[in-house]
């Protein structure tokens, strides 16, 4: 592999660490919605109102519920995003990588730059070969 490749696999992995920072922050915001929805359980999201009648409880749990699985799933994905940037990093696990990048791209704008030159990189015939050396150097 030329030193071109090289960096630009430095430079991906870097990204993959940023993109997995910015998506596991972003991911915090449902934390709002988690407690709203206690609040609403609770009963005290209605206390100082006026309102006749609070609504049921299921309308909480509901908000606990989406918010808690949103939280989830952007902090998971986030820890696989870093992960693939550990393994750009090291050159290992191309198939993971791509797969993560074609995920990537449904997370607009940065997300989506960072999975199509991932793409593109990881197809590039003298990276192959790389990956593929270091298999074969694993195994011996």
């Amino acid at each position: 592999m030329n030193s071109e490749d090289a960096k630009q696999l430095d430079l991906l992995s870097i990204f993959h660490f940023v993109l997995g920072g910015i998506l596991a922050l972003f991911s915090c915001f449902p934390f709002m919605h988690v407690i709203m929805g206690v609040l609403i359980v609770s009963g005290k999201f209605f206390e100082g109102t006026e309102s006749s009648q609070p609504p049921p409880n299921a309308f909480g749990w509901i908000f606990i519920i989406m918010g808690s699985l949103f939280i989830l799933c952007g902090w998971t994905l986030s820890v696989f995003i870093i992960i693939a940037g550990f393994k750009l990093k090291k050159r290992r696990n191309r198939m993971f990588c791509m797969v993560i990048g074609a995920i990537e791209c449904v997370f607009m704008p940065f997300g989506t730059v960072l999975g199509v030159f991932t793409l593109i990189a990881l197809n590039k015939e003298s990276i192959k070969q790389t990956y593929g050396q270091s298999i074969v150097e694993d195994s011996v």
